[in-house]
């Protein structure tokens, strides 16, 4: 729709936790069509937001304000505003917050800068150089470059540039101020794939062929090849002219992947996620909105991007907690892909080798296509996996590493291959005590204790992010270096290895720190040359990597992830410790695993060691289903907090004295959260326990609707909570 004679208004979608468009006026002159972004008055300021249709005719023509500015960008596409209005209905929230997040780059908006280039002319200056020489030949080419650019090609100072474009060698020209986006060659011959590989990227090619909307899950265990077969489906998605979105949780973000995909397309994709520079943040947003970036990799907000000609979604690691989004608009990145696939009529890939338990029942139940890879490609088998009883073989007093563990990290460097110990805790030790007085180093601002991280030496909170130095003394009782470290952190288990293996090559990793001058890239790059020999690391080693002389894996606490008391504990805990086992053995060497744990005797324990992930799930889903619990039920999770307790308490009892009653409903609480204390906020939850047929959105707006909470109390709703801290 276009409008551009004042007798028509369009209402405007703006940024802010607002529930619904504002009308305006647009005045003659003005083209304003349904997804223009403009610039309105609001209030005494002025603001950027997105025509979102007709006016609502509610307001008076007379009282409209003017539109200031339509801005020269693609309008939002149809499909992108439709997803928005979706979300917010669902998740509850306003319009304006939702349509935030597609707007991470308003830099993007504004006209393109040019850049100054040069290219070569027949003038040469009368004094040539060796250096002087080199630049002309290396502009022989007559293609465009900067004094930058033509420096570092030819080898020489700027200055010898800058001496000849004085001179009159170069005319200077203009070039857009943002790279280009190479074209991804979808011709390009991939890796050879087996029967088996072949048959599944058949079956994806298919679906992006028929061009209609269909949910797939690949299923292949680790080292299976999911992602040759994925690129399959985004070739034939670029030979039909559409943009292709792949997902991956921002751990999984490697150059390692970026190389496979380079080596399939001939160029490296255009990248998202939080590590961007705001320039390429525009660049990449403008590439997408203008159809330019035909690839996108990146995390969860990439689902935010402007795609006018998106024809395909891949979620890889489709059972990642990483794609929930906690703060601000609670949603999940995998559940609301499958919704934009909807809206955009195409289908979209969910690969994983331990899909999540909703997943695997949509599959079972006939919403999606299921492709199977149950074997690892080429030579390599999967690992064998062994459960250490530390009861029966702890370690020597004082360590981490259970003798039969270090034993075959000596045998595995003896053959000159790697090891890798997996602990999914950051920092030296959770918990700083003061053997004098037991007192325990807390964070001031939340529930939980300070971690120390000894080679920053700091105290980090790693909910709030709240840092202070080591004391020397406790600060209860004042008592001189009386302050232990209790248990392991990752930093604790590298330095325990340097120990025990002195000669060894040892990289640590984790989200926060790694050990010497490497950054993660460099230091995974060393890891696939055979720089380093033993790898000791958190969540981020444990997907998406491919070292081939891997062949021993140990997990130092593999019960870590049971002491979490939600619904999801055990699935979550099973899916980490086997995509970590699968890192072991992924070439022609047999991987061996094993498992440090107090509970052999676990249901998760059991699965891995046999292997039996499907029984696993099965035992899981039927335990679920017994007591109506997600997917066979709903959950909403409700968080009242406030910096003063006593307010938080107060609204908290408020709500509950609201509650609706209902057939199939149950809210449980209010209860203090396990994190208490949050960034200096009390927080007390509930939780809304439904069948599946209960529309809990409008139970949540009936229930919430009802009661006027003052601004300085919060209530945080999560449709579909995964967190319940």
């Amino acid at each position: 729709m276009s409008v551009n004679t004042s007798s028509r208004s369009v209402s405007v979608l703006i940024p802010l936790a607002l529930p619904a468009p504002y009308d305006y006026e647009v005045p003659d002159g003005l083209t304003a069509e349904e997804g223009a972004y403009v610039i309105v008055p609001l209030g005494s300021q002025e603001a950027l937001g997105v025509v979102w249709g007709p006016g609502s005719g509610e307001v008076d023509r007379k009282k409209l304000k003017p539109i200031i500015e339509v801005l020269d960008a693609p309008p939002m596409p149809e499909a992108a505003r439709r997803f928005i209005d979706w979300i917010a209905g669902y998740t509850l929230s306003p319009r304006g917050s939702v349509l935030r997040l597609a707007l991470r780059a308003p830099g993007a908006l504004e006209p393109q800068r040019m850049r100054v280039a040069y290219r070569l002319v027949d003038k040469r200056p009368a004094r040539m150089t060796p250096a002087r020489l080199r630049v002309i030949d290396t502009a022989m080419d007559q293609f465009a470059r900067t004094a930058r650019e033509l420096a570092e090609a030819a080898g020489v100072s700027d200055s010898v540039v800058r001496g000849l474009i004085e001179a009159g060698a170069f005319e200077e020209v203009e070039l857009p101020g943002e790279a280009a986006f190479p074209e991804p060659d979808f011709g390009m011959s991939g890796a050879a794939l087996s029967p088996e590989q072949a048959e599944a990227a058949a079956s994806l090619r298919a679906h992006v062929a028929k061009g209609a909307f269909a949910s797939v899950l690949l299923d292949g265990v680790t080292g299976s090849g999911k992602t040759e077969v994925y690129f399959e489906a985004v070739a034939e998605a670029l030979a039909r002219g559409r943009q292709a979105l792949i997902l991956l949780p921002e751990i999984a973000l490697t150059n390692q992947f970026l190389d496979r995909f380079e080596a399939r397309f001939g160029v490296k994709p255009a990248e998202w996620h939080s590590d961007l520079s705001t320039k390429e943040r525009i660049r990449v947003w403008r590439g997408v909105a203008e159809g330019r970036a035909r690839v996108v990799v990146g995390a969860r907000s990439a689902l935010f991007l402007p795609f006018p000609e998106l024809g395909l979604i891949v979620v890889d690691e489709e059972h990642e907690a990483a794609f929930k989004q906690e703060d601000g608009v609670a949603y999940h990145a995998r559940d609301m892909a499958v919704v934009r696939a909807s809206i955009g009529g195409f289908p979209i890939v969910l690969s994983s080798a331990t899909p999540s338990l909703e997943t695997v029942v949509n599959a079972e139940q006939g919403r999606y296509d299921r492709v199977a890879l149950p074997q690892r490609h080429g030579a390599a088998e999967l690992p064998s996996i062994e459960a250490i009883d530390m009861r029966e073989t702890p370690p020597e007093r004082g360590r981490w590493l259970a003798p039969k563990l270090v034993a075959e990290i000596a045998t595995a460097l003896a053959a000159g291959e790697q090891a890798m110990l997996f602990l999914n805790r950051r920092g030296y030790a959770p918990l700083t005590l003061c053997r004098t007085c037991g007192h325990r180093i807390e964070c001031p601002q939340c529930s939980s204790w300070l971690v120390e991280h000894r080679f920053r030496r700091e105290l980090v909170c790693h909910h709030c992010g709240y840092t202070a130095p080591v004391p020397k003394a406790c600060p209860s009782c004042g008592a001189v270096d009386s302050l232990v470290a209790c248990g392991p952190g990752v930093e604790r288990i590298a330095e325990e290895v340097a120990e025990i293996f002195p000669e060894a090559r040892v990289a640590l990793l984790s989200s926060d720190n790694h050990r010497g001058p490497l950054s993660h890239a460099e230091a995974f790059r060393a890891i696939e040359a055979r720089e380093v020999d033993i790898i000791v690391g958190t969540q981020m080693v444990a997907k998406g990597h491919h070292f081939p002389w891997l062949t021993v894996v140990g997990v130092v606490d593999a019960d870590l992830g049971l002491e979490n008391g939600d619904l999801r504990a055990a699935e979550r805990t099973f899916q980490l410790l086997q995509q970590v086992a699968g890192r072991a053995g992924r070439a022609e060497r047999p991987g061996r695993v094993y498992l440090q744990t107090y509970m052999p005797e676990h249901s998760v324990m059991r699965a891995l060691v046999a292997g039996d992930r499907d029984a696993f799930l099965k035992r899981e889903a039927e335990a679920r289903e017994r007591v109506k619990l997600p997917p066979y039920g709903r959950l909403v999770g409700v968080v009242v907090s406030s910096a003063d307790a006593a307010l938080a308490q107060k609204w908290a009892r408020e709500l509950a004295r609201a509650v609706p009653r209902a057939e199939d409903v149950a809210v449980l609480g209010p209860a203090p959260a396990p994190l208490a204390l949050l960034r200096g906020r009390t927080r007390l939850r509930f939780l809304v326990k439904a069948s599946r047929g209960v529309n809990v959105q409008a139970y949540m707006q009936a229930w919430l609707g009802a009661v006027k909470v003052p601004a300085a109390v919060r209530v945080s709703v999560d449709i579909d909570p995964y967190s319940f801290l």
